[in-house]
């Protein structure tokens, strides 16, 4: 017979994609902000007008991380006056995939009242 004694090292989170999950669900403006994107809702005095409570000033702490995490990124236009519109990036869109998952599973949980 053949006890061989197999160790295992420490499992640590994911660092950075962690981080990257608390920060953005502990605002309570990034889930909003990603609906309002997919609803073509790209420009921030819009996204401010379309939400009771949202402030300018609090927007833009939103977007500034989202941009900072690469979610979002920002795109400006040359006109008079400014324009400036925000979109999801590629990997911002792999990012909303998995917060929906977790509000599936969420909502699972819910249900069977765990």
């Amino acid at each position: 017979m053949n006890n061989k004694l197999i160790t295992f090292s420490r499992k640590s989170a994911p660092e950075k994609s962690a981080r990257m999950v608390e920060t953005i669900v502990g605002c309570k403006w990034s889930l909003t902000v990603y609906n309002l994107l997919n609803n073509d809702i790209h420009r921030p005095g819009e996204m401010v007008r379309s939400v009771e409570g949202l402030t300018t000033k609090v927007l833009n702490a939103c977007l500034k991380r989202n941009i900072e995490f690469g979610i979002l990124e920002r795109e400006m236009f040359n006109e008079i006056p400014p324009r400036v519109e925000y979109k999801v990036t590629t990997f911002g869109h792999k990012f909303i995939k998995i917060l929906t998952e977790l509000e599936k599973l969420q909502a699972e949980i819910d249900d069977s009242n765990l």
